[in-house]
């Protein structure tokens, strides 16, 4: 697993782990990657203190390794606190592995709380940059009509970068006015498409999409590449880069667009759980956070603005 001698014992329990999470919990390969790394810097740090069972490490061990993360040491920087909370994660759920299975008595990560990292605010740009953005996407060509219609859509709907490029042709209702859309955890949402999406996406479908179809490969996918396959996640990265660059706008993402959408429907009064519905979070506290961009936005305004909010 690493170019340190590892003790076979702490490899074994890894291997078993990340297979538990691979077969029992279905993780994606990008997930298991990054537990994996995590996993391996944690046995790594483990064989240096001499440890080399799951059953001889102990609290303050584990938080050690938390403070050597945070730290730094050697020709390692120090991580971030999100870092060093995911390896946190990642330790805490070997260990608790370990002892379900029978490798080792005790947890000794329990008490180890991963840091907290520092709430971000979600970015959003302004409804006067939204619409510099779309107007610099497409023209009258079939991928200029696509990727008009992809990016009225991200924001239009607020759906993730993954959620667009996954809709069929059967998840748009035009005359509805509304896509059904399967976010995470396979959880499938109905979402309004506003006047300008549908009218976005009827171009692209009517005037574009035969176009991009390959004779013969009957794609369902709603989005099409230039080959006739669905469109890619890098792909739809590459439609957005391409139109925030001709728009002369930095560090807009997909999801900046998904943070705008939920922070100008906030702005212009919308109930919270409703935004919680359009976007597909389980809870609440997750779209509250937008709340707070809205509340740092009348201040800034109010500072600006109040004869004596300066005094």
């Amino acid at each position: 697993m690493s170019a340190t001698t590892i003790p076979a014992g702490l490899e074994a329990a890894v291997r078993a782990y990340l297979g538990h999470l691979a077969v029992e919990r279905g993780l994606a390969a990008n997930t298991l990657s990054s537990y994996r790394r995590d996993l391996v810097r944690y046995l790594e740090f483990l064989a240096g203190r001499g440890l080399g069972d799951l059953g001889d490490v102990r609290e303050p061990d584990v938080a050690e390794f938390l403070a050597v993360l945070r730290e730094g040491g050697g020709d390692r920087p120090p991580l971030s606190a999100g870092s060093a909370a995911r390896a946190v994660v990642a330790v805490r759920g070997l260990h608790r592995f370990a002892v379900r299975e029978g490798i080792a008595p005790l947890d000794p990560s329990r008490e180890v709380k991963p840091p907290a990292p520092p709430r971000r605010l979600p970015k959003a740009i302004s409804l006067a940059d939204v619409e510099r953005l779309l107007d610099a996407s497409g023209d009258d060509s079939a991928r200029g009509m696509r990727d008009r219609a992809l990016l009225e859509l991200l924001y239009g709907c607020g759906a993730r970068i993954s959620e667009a490029v996954g809709l069929d042709l059967d998840d748009v209702d035009l005359d509805g006015g509304f896509v059904r859309v399967s976010g995470k955890g396979s959880k499938v949402r109905v979402v309004p498409i506003g006047g300008f999406a549908g009218r976005a996406l009827d171009a692209y479908l009517v005037r574009a999409r035969p176009e991009l179809v390959r004779a013969g490969r009957g794609v369902p996918a709603l989005f099409l590449n230039a080959r006739g396959g669905r469109l890619s996640r890098q792909g739809a990265w590459m439609v957005l880069g391409a139109a925030a660059e001709k728009a002369r706008l930095t560090d807009v993402s997909p999801h900046t667009l998904r943070h705008s959408f939920a922070t100008h429907l906030l702005e212009r009064g919308a109930d919270v759980r409703v935004v919680q519905e359009l976007l597909g979070h389980a809870s609440v506290t997750t779209t509250q956070v937008y709340t707070l961009v809205t509340v740092q936005l009348l201040r800034e305004v109010y500072a600006t603005a109040h004869p004596r909010a300066n005094g």
